[in-house]
């Protein structure tokens, strides 16, 4: 029975010392004051890439005060979400070709098919065109119905595909349309051989050119980038133009995008390298923390703005994905490499890393409520938990809210050394403890049986 009773007590003295610490605003080291417009209702602010060094991992000592709270005892929190921005279809969608064949009227340049769509809006379509054909101009008149046939038909423009790989170029074959949901496209593509074509080309004019068909996510619900770091400082190392930059801890970079200078108008595609390099932690004995092997990722970004037999050609593609780790737990060093070949260096006015769009929402005070003031800097403070974030939705027009410069909080007392509780630091003791009280429980039942026999 003594067993026992230890054992319910080191059990009470664990569940009462893994009690989560309560937030305060003199435990956190920083603070940013929240200017919000005026009105009453959803208000969210930009996150920028200033707070990551100073906060939490993930972010998780972010709390919402009244300005001045430390000043007065144990302010409420005010509850929030953190957004972040993606697409709202996250994944590519495929479209059914249907009906392909030859134009009528015998026209041998002329391919013809319809695309049944996804049932959602989108503002493009890329056309998989078979590969191994290069060299081509094509005109592509696109129309939608909601009906297959016999329906209303609206025509949604005339658009240029294009390959120039004899002229070094790129290749694009996505119809740029406006926001549309209509159930069927049909199209008619006009394909013709681009200048410095082979002999050849026009034999893969057919409609086995017309693979399939991918529907992205549409515009109007693409991904918004911030800005992390950017600089102007290019060197051009042989036939490289570089861009270095040294990345704070736990800041994220997840595009790298660059800047051409104003009145530039040639054309080009350059493949893009990304390399970045967590700093060493010396104190390590793991030999990857010591001397951190490098992440790499690659791209290519392309213009092409160019008239060919007559048509009009427009592509741009000025940023690449380069999703980062190694700067996660640790400060790091990103090289940005554009490879030039034997063209000249493009004059690139900047090279830009960006994050991905985070926001901070919250019920804004009444006009004569509190100011209120963001705070952070406690890593050992865990993640807060809301009803308002579990049954979040974001207002289509929330109110403006802008984060002040960040500040050391004149209140601040560093917290004293949280004290793990005993069982935490030994927890071999818990389960003396248990095989103590099943022995003690065994022993009884033995005597127990023994005095009924």
């Amino acid at each position: 029975m003594k067993s026992a009773a230890l054992l319910a007590l080191l059990m009470w003295q664990a569940a009462a010392g893994n009690e989560p610490p309560v937030a305060k605003p003199a435990d956190l080291r920083y603070e940013r004051t929240i200017h919000i417009a005026p009105g009453a209702g959803q208000a969210c602010a930009e996150l920028d890439a200033g707070i990551f060094p100073h906060a939490a991992p993930s972010l998780t000592d972010l709390r919402i005060f009244p300005a001045g709270g430390s000043a007065a005892g144990n302010p409420h929190e005010v509850p929030y979400a953190i957004t972040l921005s993606e697409a709202v279809t996250a994944e590519t969608q495929s479209a059914h070709v249907l009906n392909l064949g030859m134009g009528t009227g015998g026209a041998a340049n002329k391919i013809v098919f319809d695309l049944e769509m996804p049932d959602r809006a989108y503002t493009g379509v890329t056309l998989d065109l078979d590969p191994a054909i290069h060299d081509f101009l094509i005109t592509a008149a696109v129309s939608g119905s909601d009906a297959l046939s016999g329906g209303k038909t609206t025509a949604l423009g005339s658009f240029t595909l294009f390959d120039l790989s004899s002229q070094h170029l790129s290749r694009d074959t996505t119809l740029p349309l406006e926001e549309s949901t209509f159930r069927f496209l049909h199209v008619v593509l006009s394909v013709a051989a681009a200048p410095g074509a082979g002999a050849g080309a026009a034999a893969g004019f057919t409609p086995a050119l017309v693979r399939g068909a991918q529907v992205p996510p549409s515009r109007e619900a693409q991904i918004l980038y911030s800005t992390v770091a950017e600089t102007s400082s290019i060197a051009t190392v042989g036939r490289e133009s570089r861009a270095t930059f040294e990345i704070p801890v736990r800041v994220p970079v997840e595009r790298v995008s660059v800047q051409l200078a104003p009145g530039f108008k040639g054309n080009f595609s350059r493949d893009m390298r990304v390399t970045a390099v967590a700093d060493a932690d010396p104190k390590s004995t793991v030999e990857d923390d010591r001397h951190p092997l490098p992440e790499m990722m690659s791209g290519t970004i392309l213009r092409v703005h160019t008239t060919e037999a007559g048509r009009a050609i427009r592509s741009e593609q000025l940023g690449i994905s380069a999703i980062l780790g190694a700067n996660l737990q640790r400060a790091a060093k990103v090289t940005v490499v554009i490879e030039n070949g034997d063209d000249q260096p493009l004059p690139i006015a900047s090279v830009r890393l960006e994050m991905r769009e985070r926001a901070l929402c919250f019920e804004a005070p009444a006009a004569s409520g509190p100011a209120l003031a963001l705070y952070y800097g406690d890593p050992g403070l865990p993640a807060p938990v809301y009803d308002y974030e579990r049954l979040f939705v974001p207002a289509e027009t929330p109110l403006a809210a802008v984060l002040g410069a960040e500040a050391l909080n004149a209140a601040f007392r560093p917290p004293p050394e949280r004290v793990r509780p005993f069982t935490e630091r030994h927890p071999e003791v818990l389960w003396i403890a248990l095989i103590a009280v099943i022995c003690a429980l065994g022993v009884v039942a033995l005597k127990s049986s023994k005095n009924i026999g």
